[in-house]
C-alpha cells in the first residue's frame, strides 16, 4: 500500500462505550500488524466521530483514502448513509481520491470463525453427540431482508459441514425469530443441549442483554444444558480478512453494492426509495432496495451492472 494512502476503518457504534473502545482496541492492534500503515477509525452512530468528521480526518494530508466498513452484514447504514457520506467527502476534497471495499460479509472468512466458536462450545459441553445438539447462530437483526438472509446463509453452512440435527437462526431484535422462540422450539424437537454463537464483532449492549436472555433460558429449562459464545473481533481471522481487503486493493472505480446504482439513484429522486428497507417484492436477494419505474413497476429488461454492485436487476 502506498504512503499516501489513508484507511478509514469505519464501525457501526455502540450506546455501550466499551464496545466502540473494543473497536479502537482492534484498529490499535491492526496498526501494530503493520505500522507503516495509516489507520483512521471512525463510527456511523452513537460515537464522537461520525463518518463526516472521520472521512475529513483521513482526507487530510492523503491522495487516496481507502474505506472499510466495519461491519458484518449490509443494511441500511452502509447502503445508504455511506454513500452519502462518501459523496459529500468527495465534493469537499476533489483532490482527494474515495475508494471503497465491501463490508465484512458472511463469506468463507467470516464463516470459519463461527465454526471455531462451535467447535469451542462442544468442547466446554464436554462433546456431547451433535445430533441432539442444536446450534442457534444469534444475529443483531435487521429490516433489510438481504442482511438476515446472509446470517440464513451462514446457518445452512453450519449445517452442511456438520452433524447437528438442528441449526438455526434467531435475532435479538427488528425482525423473528428471537432467541427464546428458537429455543424453545429446539427443546421440543428434543435437543439436550444448546450452542448459542453470537454472531457479533465487539461487545455492546446487545451482548449484554444476550448474556441476561441466556441465563433466564437456563432458568426456564434446567434440563438442556447450554453453551453461550462470545463475540469475536479480534479473532486472527478477522485482521487476515482486512489485510486481503487492503492488499487487493480495489480496481479504480469500485464502489458498494448499491452505490452509484443508476435504479437506486432514481428512486431516490423520485422519493421512491423505502427507508425502512424491507423486502419489496421480485427485489434481488442481498439488495435490500425494491428498484421500480415511477409507475410502480418493475424494470424486466437486463442490464449491465455498475462496476462493484453486486446485485442484479431484473
Amino acid at each position: 500500500m502506498h504512503n499516501d494512502t489513508a484507511i478509514l476503518l469505519v464501525g457501526h457504534g455502540s450506546r455501550n462505550r466499551d464496545g466502540n473502545k473494543e473497536t479502537l482496541h482492534f484498529a490499535a492492534q491492526w496498526r501494530e500488524r503493520h505500522p507503516d500503515w495509516r489507520i483512521e477509525v471512525c463510527f456511523i452512530e452513537h460515537a464522537e466521530v461520525l463518518l463526516a468528521d472521520g472521512l475529513d480526518r483521513a482526507a487530510r494530508g492523503a491522495q487516496k483514502v481507502l474505506v472499510i466498513p466495519f461491519i458484518l452484514n449490509a443494511a441500511g447504514h452502509v447502503k445508504m448513509e455511506l454513500p452519502a457520506a462518501l459523496n459529500e467527502a468527495r465534493a469537499r476534497h476533489p483532490q482527494v481520491e474515495f475508494g471503497v471495499t465491501r463490508h465484512l460479509g458472511m463469506g468463507r472468512e467470516i464463516f470459519a470463525v463461527l465454526q471455531g466458536q462451535l467447535d469451542g462450545l462442544m468442547k466446554q459441553l464436554a462433546v456431547p453427540d451433535p445430533m441432539t445438539t442444536g446450534v442457534v447462530l444469534l444475529g443483531r437483526g435487521s429490516s433489510d431482508a438481504g442482511a438476515n438472509g446472509e446470517l440464513a446463509k451462514m446457518a445452512r453452512w453450519v449445517f452442511e459441514a456438520n452433524e447437528h440435527e438442528l441449526v438455526d437462526l434467531a435475532f435479538t431484535g427488528v425482525t423473528w425469530p428471537r432467541l427464546e422462540t428458537t429455543v424453545q422450539r429446539q427443546v421440543k424437537l428434543g435437543m439436550m443441549q444448546i450452542c448459542i454463537v453470537p454472531v457479533y464483532l465487539f461487545s455492546g449492549v446487545l451482548i449484554e442483554r444476550i448474556k441476561a436472555q441466556v441465563e433466564r433460558l437456563q432458568q426456564q429449562y434446567p434440563q438442556i444444558s447450554f453453551a453461550l459464545g462470545q463475540h469475536f473481533g479480534f479473532d486472527k481471522g478477522i485482521f487476515d480478512l482486512l489485510d486481503s481487503k487492503v492488499d487487493g486493493e480495489l480496481p479504480e472505480g469500485r464502489m458498494l453494492e448499491c452505490d452509484g446504482c443508476k435504479y437506486r439513484e432514481a428512486a431516490e429522486e423520485e422519493h421512491l426509495h423505502d427507508h425502512s428497507h424491507t423486502a419489496v417484492l421480485g427485489e434481488s436477494p442481498g439488495c435490500g432496495h425494491g428498484h421500480q419505474d415511477g409507475h410502480g413497476h418493475d424494470h424486466n429488461h437486463a442490464h449491465q451492472p455498475h462496476p462493484g454492485c453486486a446485485h442484479k436487476h431484473d
